[in-house]
């Protein structure tokens, strides 16, 4: 029987929710999956119902990741062309809708790129004088083609009323609503341990360094960090000689499984994040969400019922109170709330709202 759905996503490289939820989406509408690389370090997709299709573009030379892939999305020729409906995900994969003029094209937008619109400054301020010409190139070539190809879609999804504000604001366009999924019963309570818990990778605007500093003026609580990335050398000597705080490197799913069901609660103070499925996977395991007091957290976490939120002013200071205050007796009460609240985003939920648009 011929698939009649495809699935289209920038690239798998790591385990991150953009990739759980195409993962998911892709299990619960038997979806073949186009995607521009697929790593190692990645979810196995060789178990998804539909076929799987890796055009291999990813450069190995540093900088020139979307460009490489946005390319090789515009110069795809899919070998049929049969699908009625091709979802989109990712910044550069909506440049292939032009090969698929007969199908039903929906954008499934997790955020307009930030390099080209809210964080192009930030980005530029950081390269040397020498690799910023070509970044404000980058720029200038890829965002009139971003433009046409999202204007072109029947249809755009994003993953939070936030976002949807940020689309609207960068590219005058009306998105819906679809919020990520959250397989409920995978993510479990499993006890309730004597540390806290942070699940983001070590980068700079997830903040991970607020979290360290703050625990290293409490030495009497215990603070576990785990995954990795870009920062973690910097982050370790920043937590040195501090007892109270370890770190435990890139867990496999049972570790990370065990971890976070064992936790009193778990922190995520990302600076304008978009939704964020850490919060819903911790709340999932019975655990409350310290958490930043803006972006699509809000529309997860309920201030003081499934956790709390941490003035993003004088954030350090903030969280050291908050944490000072807060009984463990009352993080462990918070179980029943924390898991009813995570179901709202269960993944039967996600499914059927995007059947509502195939």
């Amino acid at each position: 029987m011929t698939n009649t759905t495809q699935v289209i996503h920038d690239l798998f490289q790591i385990k991150g929710g953009g990739e759980r939820l195409i993962q998911t989406l892709c299990q619960g509408t038997g979806a073949d999956l186009l995607t521009a690389h697929i790593g190692d370090d990645t979810f196995d997709l060789s178990h998804l119902p539909g076929q799987v299709h890796d055009l291999d573009a990813l450069s190995t030379i540093h900088g020139i990741k979307t460009w490489r892939l946005a390319r090789a999305f515009k110069k795809h020729q899919p070998k049929h062309n049969h699908y009625q409906h091709v979802i989109y995900s990712g910044v550069a994969s909506p440049l292939a809708v032009n090969q698929y003029p007969n199908a039903k094209n929906i954008f499934y937008c997790h955020t307009p790129p930030r390099f080209v619109y809210d964080k192009c400054e930030y980005y530029a301020a950081e390269l040397n004088v020498f690799k910023r010409p070509l970044f404000n190139a980058l720029v200038s070539w890829f965002k009139p083609q971003y433009e046409t190809a999202v204007k072109t879609m029947d249809v755009i999804l994003t993953n939070s009323n936030y976002v949807k504000d940020r689309i609207h604001k960068a590219l005058g366009i009306d998105a819906d609503v679809i919020y990520p999924p959250c397989d409920t019963q995978y993510f479990k309570w499993k006890g309730s341990g004597d540390y806290y818990l942070s699940l983001a990778r070590h980068d700079q605007l997830k903040r991970i360094d607020a979290i360290i500093k703050a625990f290293k003026q409490m030495p009497e609580k215990k603070l576990v960090v785990a995954s990795g990335g870009q920062m973690t050398t910097e982050l370790k000597k920043l937590a040195s000689n501090s007892p109270n705080i370890s770190f435990t490197g890139w867990l496999n799913e049972k570790e990370l499984l065990d971890l976070l069901g064992h936790c009193l609660a778990t922190i995520y103070l990302p600076v304008d994040e978009d939704f964020g499925m850490s919060p819903v996977e911790s709340m999932s395991a019975g655990k409350p969400v310290l958490c930043s007091d803006h972006g699509g957290l809000l529309e997860s976490v309920v201030d003081q019922e499934t956790g709390f939120y941490i003035d993003n002013n004088n954030l350090i200071n903030n969280l050291i109170d908050t944490v000072s205050r807060i009984e463990n007796n009352r993080l462990v009460a918070m179980r029943k709330n924390c898991e009813a609240r995570a179901e709202i985003f269960d993944t039967k939920h996600f499914i059927e709202q995007f059947q509502q648009y195939l």
